[in-house]
């Protein structure tokens, strides 16, 4: 097992990981920091526990939003659009072949 070294609110911590993961769990601890870090300019100082369960709050929020709208919706929507046109021009193309007889 390896681990990553991060930090949070100024304090280190070393983090057991899958290898290689190293640098990706370091990446993220910097965005959470980054958004603890908001969300403490924001509500104050409201102690550590409570803003650490704030921030876990938002970001599933974010997550569950991102779930339910996100790409996946869009992918739904682009293939039922694409599906669409494709309809529109077997349909055209039918309407064509019938006016002209072949």
């Amino acid at each position: 097992m390896a681990k990553a070294d991060i930090q949070l609110r100024g304090r280190s911590y070393s983090i057991a990981c899958a290898p290689g993961q190293e640098s990706r769990i370091a990446a993220l601890s910097k965005q959470l920091d980054t958004r603890v870090k908001q969300i403490e300019g924001a509500v104050g100082d409201i102690g550590e526990e409570r803003l650490l369960l704030i921030t876990a709050l938002a970001l599933l929020d974010e997550l569950d939003t991102a779930k339910r709208t996100g790409p996946g919706t869009a992918f739904s929507e682009a293939r039922a659009a694409e599906a669409l046109v494709k309809a529109a021009s077997r349909i055209t193309s039918l309407a064509e072949r019938m006016e002209t007889g072949k």
